[in-house]
């Protein structure tokens, strides 16, 4: 069973038999489906179904001579909303599966984000087609989130934020300026770290780190794509599975000056989420390429 299927709704999903049904009913009433021939005369085809507002079920598998559709693998999905990167994107394919991952490295994370691609079909489509992927495609990242928590806001005032907006503009410049090897922008990142390390290690002396740290985009576990993330809640949206009656939260986040969606099961959610609070979870990263 998908570890994360209970996210959109289906914790009740226990049983293999149980899981086959619910493949067989995408197959059988998808809202949207993309065939693709490969090169090697292959059809394969992604077929999706929702069960709610953005969320739902994608099946993918390949169409045998006969014209029977045979199931490779599902998902399940939760579509964000808006633009998250317009960073470069690589894209690969995962080992003994039909299935893809991105990946872009972007200035605000310091890292690369690694996702789950979720429109694989189309991909598949716009690479048989010839399509460049050496322009700029944008990024919609969203996340399944297995729990989470809710905390309260560090206070700020307004002088306080924007001189946080102050600094985080200037730190994207330098590390541009460092990627393209600039050596005086690299020391004052260098500089920069130590007096942040100097700083927090005086502070925890008399306080907590949540009150120190306000969010983070943190690789978690063996898997890419996994990441523990605690970012401030700009909006909130609650939707029922139309299939189980599960309430499924849909939060909007910003997390290291990244916007993205995250979606989580109500039951595993604790606390009361609202615009300003802050959610921490861990989360699977997903991410749409607007082609």
């Amino acid at each position: 069973m998908h570890s994360y299927l209970k996210t959109i709704g289906f914790s009740n999903l226990i049983r293999k038999k149980d899981i086959d049904q619910i493949i067989d009913e995408v197959v059988r009433q998808y809202d949207e489906k993309t065939v693709v021939e490969s090169s090697d005369h292959c059809l394969y085809a992604e077929l999706s179904k929702s069960y709610g507002c953005d969320v739902g079920i994608s099946v993918f598998g390949e169409y045998d001579e006969d014209d029977l559709f045979h199931p490779e693998y599902y998902f399940p999905y939760f579509r964000g909303t808006g633009i998250s990167t317009r960073e470069d994107v690589v894209v690969e394919k995962h080992g003994g599966r039909e299935s893809f991952a991105g990946a872009c490295e972007d200035l605000r994370v310091g890292a690369t984000l690694f996702f789950f691609l979720q429109n694989v079909g189309e991909y598949l489509e716009k690479k048989e087609k010839g399509v460049p992927f050496d322009r700029d495609f944008s990024v919609t990242l969203s996340g399944l989130a297995s729990d989470g928590k809710i905390l309260l806001p560090i206070r700020k005032t307004e002088q306080v934020i924007a001189e946080c907006e102050r600094i985080s503009t200037e730190r994207h410049h330098l590390l541009a300026a460092a990627r393209k090897g600039d050596e005086e922008a690299m020391e004052s990142l260098t500089m920069e770290d130590i007096d942040t390390y100097s700083m927090i290690s005086k502070r925890l002396v008399s306080e907590d780190i949540l009150t120190i740290v306000d969010t983070f985009f943190i690789p978690c576990g063996i898997e890419c794509d996994q990441y523990q993330v605690m970012g401030e809640i700009v909006d909130v949206m609650e939707t029922t599975n139309n299939l189980t009656g599960e309430i499924v939260l849909q939060l909007g986040l910003s997390c290291n000056d990244i916007h993205f969606d995250v979606c989580i099961n109500k039951k595993d959610l604790l606390g009361e989420p609202a615009i300003g609070r802050r959610f921490k979870g861990y989360i699977w990263l997903q991410g749409q390429l607007n082609f």
